[in-house]
């Protein structure tokens, strides 16, 4: 059965930091492309970062380059976003997703979380 399991949203001020983590099982995530993307208040689902199955190449939105740093620990099957200097814009709900290719586009087929929420206050 496969589980991807986001964690790490929450409540924050402007200008302050939190780090999202994406726990996946079932699937050979040492294989895997990993993708963050982020859905806020009445917009469209966006693409925030991704990173190849190494870890070796990072892909960054224009709006979080940086702020946000994306890594993974293929030993824990885990996946982070770190996010600094956040901003009242970048409050949305997070999602982790798997897939073959980074970046990779929303309609690729693969496994998505159920996201966590991350607010952030002026």
């Amino acid at each position: 059965q496969v589980q991807v399991v986001e964690s790490g949203g929450g409540l924050v001020q402007a200008g302050g930091s939190l780090r999202l983590s994406c726990t996946v099982s079932g699937l050979p995530f040492g294989l895997l492309a990993m993708s963050w993307f982020r859905q806020g208040p009445g917009k469209e689902r966006e693409s925030v970062s991704c990173i190849v199955s190494s870890g070796s190449v990072t892909y960054y939105d224009t709006y979080v380059k940086g702020r946000f740093t994306i890594s993974r620990d293929n030993a824990k099957n885990t996946l982070y976003l770190q996010m600094n200097s956040l901003q009242p814009e970048d409050t949305a709900m997070y999602y982790c997703v798997t897939g073959d290719r980074c970046p990779r586009q929303i309609s690729d087929y693969g496994y998505w979380g159920q996201g966590t929420q991350v607010t952030v206050s002026s």
